[in-house]
């Protein structure tokens, strides 16, 4: 089963000049894209919009992201930091696996 692509959650780019790197969606525009951040070269201050059909989901969500950003006090070492783990194959225990 493939894993959803909702706020929160981690993904995958599959295509586009940002293929193969993660992301965290932050919020969905509508059925076919969402904002996307991942801290480093998309910053919470220019956000990526994405096709959904382009991302692969990953069994990683961290809705504290989501919290804070909702409330304005997420930065991007916010996003480096849970990402961080993800990218480079370590243990992830910041990630809550869904």
């Amino acid at each position: 089963m493939k894993a959803p692509i909702e706020p929160g959650h981690v993904v995958f780019s599959k295509k586009g000049r940002d293929k193969t790197r993660y992301f965290v969606v932050l919020y969905t525009v509508d059925a076919d894209f969402v904002m996307i951040c991942d801290g480093e070269t998309r910053k919470l201050d220019h956000l990526k919009k994405k096709r959904i059909k382009h991302l692969a989901g990953c069994p990683y969500e961290f809705p504290e992201l989501i919290e804070m950003y909702q409330q304005g006090s997420l930065k991007d070492a916010d996003i480096r930091k849970m990402l961080y783990p993800i990218k480079n194959g370590t243990n992830c225990a910041n990630a809550q696996n869904t």
